[in-house]
């Protein structure tokens, strides 16, 4: 509630600093597509709260663009654009990477007019901004946390002064957010190292049973929508998991396929090339295995993703052809 309240007081603030007809959050989530999670607007324009985004939207060359160059504004994509002439000694293309004044790719401008936008201001939320550099682990360097989107229905400026007052609370925000996320990391951290601690004293205690029979239990220890213990031939169930007959088949399955292994991490089983995993139906589709044993096996299940997400983007009919 308190992320909600930040940007619900950011869309807010640059909507009065700026006029825009809309001002929104978008924000990137662990697969890369992104979700508008507030939003500003005049009463006429489309809402777009709660709308979803494939990753393949917002490129990674341009997000890459927005940690280095973290506004982005476009007076009027409909304009034409003005060639860049460059002496004949420089002898590779002049970078506009950098540039506020370059001109929108041909595809984005056309994007933006099927939107009914003709102007935009985008400015980069950037989290571990103590970081010099991007790296390769993105719960540690500088990362792309989301961007805040202006549109507007007409052909719009933003003076520097505006701009950089803008540049500025969102900087503001960003340190927000950043704290906001290392509090939510500490704490789940903290929850994990405790249900940790409990189901280690029930494993000294009791046999493995017991953390599949006990409060809490493994499904306190990873976010799923089930769990199985196989153990010396045996089935236990809690949640939404396959059958005792199916659990039986994957312990064979991944005995044979991913023995040399401590366990298996799959997003879609189907996917992993299980071969039963069209017999296990929409409630259960990504695995997460750990063997606790040579032949025994602990598992978690996630069901497919949520139907009732809300897509936006281009539509496309499936006998249109790209």
């Amino acid at each position: 509630s308190t992320m909600a309240l930040l940007c619900d007081v950011l869309v807010k603030e640059v909507s009065e600093l700026t006029g825009y007809d809309r001002v929104m959050v978008y924000k990137f989530h662990e697969d890369e597509h992104g979700e508008v999670i507030s939003e500003y607007r005049t009463p006429d324009m489309e809402p777009y709260l709660g709308l979803h985004y494939p990753a393949t939207d917002i490129p990674q060359a341009s997000r890459f663009l927005f940690l280095k160059n973290r506004v982005r504004m476009i007076c009027d994509c409909l304009a034409t654009p003005v060639k860049v002439i460059q002496g004949k000694k420089w002898a590779q293309p002049l970078s506009l990477g950098g540039s506020i004044l370059r001109a929108p790719h041909g595809c984005h401008a056309l994007y933006m007019a099927n939107m009914g936008s003709i102007a935009s201001l985008v400015m980069a939320v950037t989290i571990n901004e103590d970081e010099d550099e991007v790296k390769s682990d993105p719960s540690t360097g500088k990362r792309l946390w989301g961007l805040v989107v202006c549109h507007h229905t007409s052909s719009r400026f933003i003076p520097f002064p505006l701009r950089y007052a803008c540049e500025l609370l969102v900087q503001v925000f960003g340190i927000q957010i950043n704290k906001e996320v290392e509090l939510a990391a500490q704490i789940r951290e903290s929850h994990i190292l405790r249900i940790q601690t409990v189901l280690c004293d029930m494993l000294l205690r009791d046999s493995p049973v017991a953390i599949v029979t006990q409060s809490p239990n493994v499904m306190d220890l990873v976010k799923c929508d089930g769990a199985a213990l196989y153990y010396k031939g045996q089935v236990w169930l809690l949640g939404i998991t396959p059958t005792e007959e199916q659990i039986k088949n994957i312990t064979q399955w991944l005995l044979k396929y991913h023995g040399s292994t401590k366990g298996l991490s799959t997003d879609s089983l189907m996917e992993a090339g299980y071969p039963g995993a069209s017999e296990l139906g929409d409630a259960v589709c990504g695995m997460a295995a750990v063997r606790i044993s040579s032949k025994d096996v602990l598992f978690w299940f996630r069901s497919h993703t949520a139907k009732e997400i809300k897509w936006g983007g281009a539509k496309h009919d499936p006998v249109d052809s790209d």
